[in-house]
């Protein structure tokens, strides 16, 4: 399975106050807010681990039907600045961040062999959903592929999961 999470760090830096009382505290552990705060930039930092956050719970609710977002029950592990993990109850998904001027930009996966199968949708692609699960249909094969979609601001994601490569 597969999740993908994107921030406009632009957008994000004029609409949250990520430094007033109590904001980390409400979506971070505070393993992770040690990574925040020793980070060489730490607000890249708290978008680094919100993406990873939000695109492991797209598996995570993909997985369970779960519909609940509580960020404190994912716990972030950070390799480096562009891979580590999140975990839930039994769940480990592993990521995979892309950092620019303007945007942070995170892939999840259920198996870490599935980072070599996955695509890029256009913003013209057409995404079906069962019981609110995103799918690609594959145009030849007609397979429903997992698929996974974000948009924050002036970017847009999508990707699936191309289960015939």
């Amino acid at each position: 399975m597969i999740g993908n999470d994107v921030v406009d760090l632009d957008l994000a830096r004029s609409q949250s106050a990520w430094k007033r009382k109590g904001f980390l505290d409400k979506l971070f552990l505070p393993q992770e807010q040690q990574l925040i705060w020793t980070a060489e930039n730490p607000e890249q930092m708290v978008w680094n681990l919100w993406t990873r956050k939000e695109a492991a719970y797209k598996i995570f609710n993909r997985q369970t039907q779960i519909r609940a977002f509580n960020p404190l029950q994912f716990a972030c592990s950070v390799n480096d600045t562009f891979e580590g993990t999140v975990a839930i109850q039994n769940q480990i998904y592993s990521t995979r961040t892309e950092i620019k001027k303007s945007s942070m930009y995170t892939i999840a996966v259920s198996d870490a062999a599935f980072f070599s199968k996955i695509q890029v949708l256009s913003p013209e692609a057409t995404i079906g959903k069962e019981n609110g699960i995103p799918y690609w249909t594959h145009p030849v094969t007609q397979a429903k592929n997992p698929a996974s979609i974000t948009h924050h601001g002036r970017f847009w994601n999508g990707i699936y999961l191309d289960l015939n490569y």
